[in-house]
């Protein structure tokens, strides 16, 4: 084994997890404290990228500043889809499977419409960083894994310190725990949960355009990583993004590893095998309670 290939794919699987990361913070959000299966958040992911493909191409704007002012829009469009979720299903007991139901709806529906649009070409964006690569020693970061993983964590640091240190982050944190004490404390939780459903749809925005940055797109890529998000944000343990954080790493590592040594195909593989043996010794997830 060369030492030296070896600390390439550890880096190159600590940059990977950090992608995994922006990927899988709305999941973690939505199912892991509200307990929504979305199962369609990948689409908006996509939907994410493909905004900042059409900006790029039309005025040449860097694809991350463009999901950065759109975020405003996916937040609200996150709010919409949770008052019709809410409306139709979960307000009248039935957010279970007709819930699950709805969001593969939205998730073929945005594939559909993506498709139609679009058709089923790979599309890139044009960034001045995307093709240069860091070269320390016999170490090689390229930047268009470097500079999504660096933004990733940092809009995962932003989060944690607003569902902590903030009133509306701590209320999120606590709707699926106890809804009578927020409404003890003024707080209407249909309200708080709308808010919360919308910050997860709104991270798709900048995931979206870190996918895109990362690799070419095209409407159906976001398939591969609904089993991924879902495995992440169990693996971490609900409710926890710092356990999210750890879990992408890990896995991106695993992924990685197995990827340069052994081919990519038994890169999935692998990386469930290792989910499933971490939970048969931790159930609650890494930092999950």
């Amino acid at each position: 084994m060369s030492y030296e290939l070896l600390i390439n794919a550890l880096i190159a699987g600590v940059l990977l997890g950090g992608f995994y990361a922006a990927v899988t913070v709305g999941i973690s959000i939505s199912f892991g404290i509200l307990d929504v299966v979305n199962i369609a958040h990948p689409a908006f992911i996509i939907l994410g990228s493909y905004i900042a493909y059409i900006v790029n191409q039309t005025i040449g704007l860097d694809p991350i500043l463009t999901a950065i002012l759109v975020l405003p829009a996916f937040y609200m469009l996150g709010a919409a889809v949770y008052q019709v979720y809410y409306a139709s299903f979960e307000k009248r007991g039935q957010d279970a499977l007709r819930g699950l139901a709805f969001f593969f709806g939205l998730l073929f529906v945005t594939e559909v419409m993506l498709i139609l649009v679009f058709g089923v070409d790979y599309r890139y964006v044009q960034a001045g960083y995307i093709d240069h690569t860091l070269h320390f020693a016999f170490v090689d970061l390229p930047f268009r894994m470097l500079i999504p993983c660096i933004i990733s964590l940092l809009m995962m640091a932003l989060l944690q310190l607003y569902l902590s240190r903030t009133f509306t982050g701590r209320a999120i944190m606590a709707v699926s725990q106890d809804q009578l004490a927020l409404q003890l404390m003024a707080a209407d939780p249909i309200k708080i949960k709308r808010i919360a459903f919308a910050i997860s749809i709104a991270t798709a925005s900048l995931a979206g355009a870190l996918l895109i940055v990362i690799q070419p797109v095209e409407p159906s890529v976001g398939r591969e990583y609904i089993g991924r998000v879902f495995a992440i944000c169990v693996l971490g343990g609900l409710q926890s993004l710092p356990g999210t954080v750890i879990a992408a790493m890990l896995l991106g590592v695993v992924e990685s590893l197995t990827a340069t040594f052994s081919g990519p195909s038994w890169a999935p593989a692998v990386s469930f095998s290792f989910l499933l043996l971490t939970l048969a010794f931790r159930p609650a997830g890494l930092l999950g309670r």
